[in-house]
């Protein structure tokens, strides 16, 4: 694999780390301090960050993750949606270029999801590089723009969102169960409306154009 032109197998993983932050589908296999706050610390000591740095990059990500109660609590008292949250301020606390999420959503009701987006879309704003690996087909309907679709360790498809989860042969191969959004637009094509948006809205309003209604 290369990460910016480079060789993995030639880096250290010290040397990747500083470059690409890993959040694991399974938080426990991730976590390992003896509190909240020392958690989130770890990598920001570990790559030499002043002690100033640390203490204003601790504070804004356990504000910013709904962690500050915890702060001085072991992980491993956390509900798992609260350790995903953790593992995911340890990361994203050093600014690395290149964020790997595996599963975020898991465990996370729809006000953590929605912010996770808002987060991710930010992060990618700022020239970042996200990756998303999850099953969550509704989250990736409502927040994520470009997909690739894999099994089986081949890519069966990739582009936009709208144009791969209207693609409900895809979806079968990969045993992906389409979003509600595409099964109303698919559903809509018996009465001649070829809809591919994934939102909602979108959705909505083209049907009322359909039916002679104006907003």
């Amino acid at each position: 694999m290369l990460i910016d032109g480079e060789d993995t197998r030639e880096k250290s993983v010290a040397e990747l780390a500083r470059k690409v932050g890993l959040v694991f589908q399974n938080p426990e296999n991730q976590l390992f301090a003896e509190t909240v706050e020392k958690e989130i610390a770890f990598a920001l000591k570990n790559f030499k960050f002043s002690e100033e740095e640390i203490k204003r990059r601790v504070e804004w990500a356990l504000k910013e993750f709904d962690l500050l109660q915890y702060r001085s609590k072991p992980p491993f008292i956390l509900s798992g949606g609260e350790k995903k949250r953790l593992a995911l301020a340890s990361i994203l606390c050093y600014d690395p270029e290149i964020i790997i999420l595996d599963e975020p959503t898991t465990g996370q009701d729809e006000q953590q999801k929605e912010k996770l987006a808002q987060m991710l879309h930010v992060l990618n704003r700022q020239g970042k590089t996200v990756i998303v690996v999850t099953h969550d087909v509704e989250f990736v309907a409502d927040y994520i723009e470009h997909v690739v679709v894999l099994s089986r360790g081949k890519v069966l498809a990739k582009g936009g969102t709208s144009d791969v989860f209207s693609n409900f042969e895809v979806l079968q191969a990969s045993n992906l169960l389409p979003p509600q959004a595409a099964k109303i637009a698919y559903s809509l094509r018996s009465l001649n409306l070829h809809i591919t948006s994934m939102n909602l809205s979108e959705i909505k309003d083209e049907i009322l154009k359909a039916v002679g209604v104006v907003k």
